[in-house]
């Protein structure tokens, strides 16, 4: 079965975990494209994912808990409602301190860019 994005002007509604997402709850991509990928990624408190660099501009909102990046020579902390970008092929990993939900989006430039997942 092929998995389902989100069709252009269609809504997608991404809960916070105190009402209703599970925290079992996987990592999903809403929509991906030649040009374009968002993804609703779920990290559960001391996941991490290991530095790597994604080949387009690459922005992280925290709907939900908290996490830190680890991007180039420094450390961000990211708490629900922080935002960032990095420009592409910044080296990049991710650590869990809480539950947490995020946004991830990859915008390509030339189409047909290496994902993040």
């Amino acid at each position: 079965m092929a998995l389902r994005h989100a069709a252009p002007g269609e809504a997608v509604h991404l809960p916070p975990f105190a009402a209703s997402i599970p925290i079992d709850k996987k990592t999903t991509a809403l929509v991906k494209t030649d040009r374009f990928e968002a993804i609703h990624l779920v990290m559960q408190s001391g996941a991490t994912i290991a530095p790597h660099t994604v080949d387009g501009y690459l922005t992280l909102q925290c709907l939900e808990g908290a996490v830190t990046l680890e991007a180039s020579d420094r450390s961000i902390a990211l708490e629900s409602g922080d935002w960032l970008y990095l420009e592409p092929g910044e080296r990049h990993g991710l650590s869990a301190a809480e539950d947490s939900s995020l946004l991830l989006t990859i915008l390509f430039e030339r189409g047909g860019g290496k994902s993040a997942l």
